[in-house]
């Protein structure tokens, strides 16, 4: 398996609605359920009602469109880097997984990763799909 690692910085935060928030971006994930309205995007494009913000994430993802099928794979990312005291925020998508973690401990937890078999792919560019 390989992953890609991101360059954007994102914040996790929450807000009361979705209003704010900027669809056009490349990289937003939204969560809603009847306790919470919660947001993951680029740092610079934070919603402006938000409520709740945590700043200063990194992300990467599992490279290419996983199958349903597959079973286990976020566990054996976050186990890695869970083993070794390195906390996450986990977003999955359709196509794949994206684990996020402080990015004091990004570097660390990418060459965990490696030194547990898992390929780097090369790191998307910073504004890709603009």
């Amino acid at each position: 398996m390989q992953f890609e690692p991101l360059t954007q910085e994102f914040t996790v935060c929450k807000a009361p609605d979705f209003s704010c928030v900027d669809l056009t971006r490349p990289f937003v994930f939204l969560s809603k359920t009847d306790e919470e309205c919660s947001i993951v995007c680029e740092t610079g494009f934070a919603p402006e009602n938000a409520t709740h913000r945590e700043d200063g994430w990194k992300a990467f993802r599992a490279a290419g469109i996983l199958d349903f099928s597959l079973v286990g794979i976020l566990s054996k990312i976050t186990s890695v880097l869970a083993e070794n005291g390195i906390p996450v925020f986990a977003v999955s998508t359709y196509n794949t997984d994206y684990v996020l973690v402080k990015k004091d401990n990004f570097s660390k937890a990418l060459k965990l990763l490696s030194v547990s078999g898992w390929k780097q792919a090369p790191a998307l560019k910073e504004h890709q799909g603009e």
